[in-house]
């Protein structure tokens, strides 16, 4: 309370500015997260997600499909000038080519905020334990590496997968914006996400747990899901 009576939010000592992220490399056991480079990455791209049956994986992002090989490379150049979004590679470690792409976005250091995005995975790395890595290790650089507070996942609220794979990340639905974007010239209502950083120490240690190679068994089946190791119900 306030000397007027009036109901406040808690202090947040010592609260300063965060840092930008940066183009770092960020190493796993499995996959290897690097600054999104069109000579490095857009042909092991363009070939990963050209083992798609069909341009579904585009369908909730505001760019794509992509006509051809070139077409896609003049996208990924443009995306790498880009600090917001500012965009990544997951790089298969096995094979040493990228086999799908995210970003962090919408950085707002001074509130400790910021957004996960553009996150488009190949079927080489769809509901895969790789998969799992790279968002763990984009949240461990955002929550430990530069002490952020929030962390979001937002997509259009009909985007069925995008919605299962934020609750099973441990993100927890806070509502439905409605009418909030126009893009591909449809409406758009997006559903939000968020993880805090009070939650963070929790849902880290579950990542950790889940990852471990014991969790698996000799045909690569997880012995214990996310949600059995206790990630916040989400939604």
């Amino acid at each position: 309370m306030n000397e007027d009576g009036q109901p406040i939010g808690q202090l947040v000592p010592g609260w300063t500015t965060r840092p930008l992220p940066a183009r770092v490399t960020l190493e796993g056991r499995l996959c290897r997260i690097e600054a999104l480079s069109a000579d490095r990455h857009a042909d092991d791209l363009y070939s990963a997600y050209s083992l798609a049956a069909d341009g579904r994986d585009w369908t909730y992002m505001p760019t794509g499909y992509f006509a051809d090989r070139e077409d896609y490379r003049t996208y990924v150049a443009a995306m790498t000038q880009s600090d917001d979004p500012m965009h990544f590679a997951v790089v298969d470690r096995k094979t040493d080519q990228a086999v799908g792409t995210f970003a962090l976005m919408r950085q707002d250091p001074a509130n400790g905020v910021i957004e996960v995005g553009y996150v488009v995975f190949s079927p080489q790395l769809k509901q895969t334990p790789l998969s799992t890595e790279a968002q763990f290790l984009l949240m461990s650089y955002v929550f430990e590496g530069l002490g952020y507070r929030r962390y979001k996942w937002k997509c259009d609220s009909l985007n069925s997968p995008s919605r299962r794979a934020a609750k099973r990340l441990g993100f927890t639905f806070e509502g439905i914006f409605r009418q909030a974007v126009v893009y591909k010239g449809r409406n758009r209502d997006t559903a939000w996400y968020s993880i805090i950083d009070s939650e963070w120490l929790e849902i880290g240690k579950a990542f950790r747990a889940w990852l471990e190679p014991g969790n698996f068994d000799a045909s690569g089946r997880q012995q214990r899901s996310l949600m059995d190791l206790s990630l916040p119900a989400g939604e």
